[in-house]
């Protein structure tokens, strides 16, 4: 159960830095639940890479910031990540149109 609450919250960030992201950029070329499934994807992408760069899992050691630590880390990263993939896929989709 441990494992899968990183997954988790990536997931619900990415899902809403996916819609931020796609909203303040006006993106009408993606629906709302093509919006929250590239945030959600990307979330858990952008979670994973931030993960690895921070030496491994974020929070294994407690000295260097517990639990909270690790939580914020897994969310800060499915945000950034969730809103990344979404804006430069809507971004592709718009241009497409053209």
């Amino acid at each position: 159960m441990e494992a899968l609450i990183p997954i988790i919250i990536q997931a619900v960030t990415g899902a809403i830095g996916g819609n931020a992201v796609s909203g303040a950029l006006k993106q009408q070329a993606l629906s709302m639940v093509l919006r929250t499934v590239l945030g959600a994807v990307g979330g858990v992408g952008g979670g994973s890479i931030l993960g690895s760069m921070l030496g491994g899992a974020a929070g294994a050691d407690p000295a260097a910031g517990g639990a909270l630590g690790g939580l914020l880390g897994q969310a800060v990263g499915g945000l950034a990540g969730g809103g990344v993939l979404s804006g430069v896929v809507g971004a592709v989709m718009q241009a497409m149109k053209k």
